[in-house]
């Protein structure tokens, strides 16, 4: 059985004061829940990382880092990164990559997120793999195959031995931060799709990964996102910037 995990991607939001503030209310409404089959993780803003690892200390949350590094694991000349090593460092548990916006604002190919995801490896951080297609490409038929080669082309670096450590989250661009969201069924069409492709190299990985879904997700939709065979939990955006709201799809996921 394999257990539901939600992650809160803070994005580039929040000030010391609002940021102190939602991770006092998530570190007393998440705990008040005493999840027991549920983990949940928050990614705050690189600058704020260590103050929430700090604030969560004691408590059922982990705190992951939203981006990282690909040029070196550690250190070196590169101004404004930050790398592995130092998110582990800082207690980092989870790292995002290969986020849709990274993909289309900075230009990451499938190679860098790849990168990205063997620095975090090498750091014991779990990379949340972020995969998906835009609206075109749903339109157009290929929403299973762009998704597939997203999770393929990450394989082909690591290996499928090492892939077993890495959460998939499913991330139709079309419904990130547009309120928009895509249906149960569609959701658990291209989860399962992701799921058949990583069987093709391993059926124990494949059954045992935890495949999550974002875009959209609400108190209100996440039940019936959750009651999908495939969907293992969710990364929320907008939501989690509401300690309310993320306790609820929290205990939906229960």
């Amino acid at each position: 059985m394999r257990r539901k995990l939600i992650i809160g991607n803070w994005k580039m939001n929040g000030s010391p004061q609002s940021v102190t503030a939602l991770a006092e209310d998530l570190s007393s409404g998440v705990n008040n829940l005493m999840l027991g089959s549920v983990d949940a993780v928050v990614c705050p803003p690189s600058v704020y990382t260590a103050a929430v690892v700090e604030l969560l200390a004691g408590t059922s949350i982990q705190v992951g880092a939203q981006n990282v590094c690909a040029e070196a694991l550690e250190s070196g000349a590169f101004t404004g990164e930050v790398s592995a090593q130092m998110f582990a460092q800082l207690g980092c548990k989870f790292g995002l990559v290969g986020h849709s916006e990274r993909r289309e604002y900075y230009g990451e190919s499938d190679a860098v997120v790849a990168t990205k995801c063997a620095h975090l490896l090498a750091q014991n951080i779990t990379p949340v793999l972020c995969v998906g297609e835009s609206l075109a490409q749903r339109d157009a038929g290929d929403a299973l195959d762009v998704v597939s080669g997203q999770v393929a082309a990450i394989i082909e670096v690591i290996g499928i031995a090492q892939f077993l450590s890495v959460v998939v989250a499913y991330e139709p661009v079309w419904a990130i931060g547009t309120g928009r969201t895509a249906s149960p069924q569609q959701a658990q069409e291209v989860h399962a799709a992701i799921r058949q492709c990583v069987a093709g190299y391993d059926s124990v990985t494949a059954e045992r990964m935890q495949i999550l879904y974002g875009g959209s997700v609400k108190g209100a939709n996440a039940a019936e996102l959750f009651a999908m065979e495939d969907i293992d939990g969710a990364l929320v955006g907008g939501a989690a910037l509401d300690a309310e709201e993320f306790c609820v799809i929290c205990k939906s996921a229960e």
